[in-house]
């Protein structure tokens, strides 16, 4: 793989599996073999994944490593999944979630 503008991935020296795809909100993100959803997200720079309630602030991945919450989107469904723990597969729907945990911006 070359190096491109796009992703924020490191390239030299990293050997990766065959790339593969999900969704975030209905938008293709590419990922690879053992990547979290945080980390495919990050690479593509997408740091939004929630908004709080009260203000619509918006929360992305802070600690990185499960401790907080801040993270949180829902996966095929399955609100209040943190994405720095959830492993990316093939195929699965992920959509950024307000503080309630439905799915933002949809009714």
């Amino acid at each position: 793989m070359t190096a491109d503008r796009a992703t924020n991935r490191v390239e030299k020296g990293v050997g990766r599996g065959e790339p593969f795809a999900f969704t975030l909100d209905g938008r293709t993100i590419q990922a690879f073999p053992g990547e979290t959803v945080a980390a495919a997200l990050l690479a593509v720079d997408i740091r939004t994944l929630r908004r709080t309630e009260k203000t619509g602030a918006p929360r992305g991945v802070f600690c990185g490593m499960g401790i907080c919450f801040d993270c949180l989107i829902t996966v095929d469904g399955r609100p209040h999944l943190r994405a720095c723990l959830t492993e990316a597969r093939p195929g699965m729907d992920v959509a950024t979630q307000d503080e309630a945990g439905w799915r933002a911006g949809r009714a």
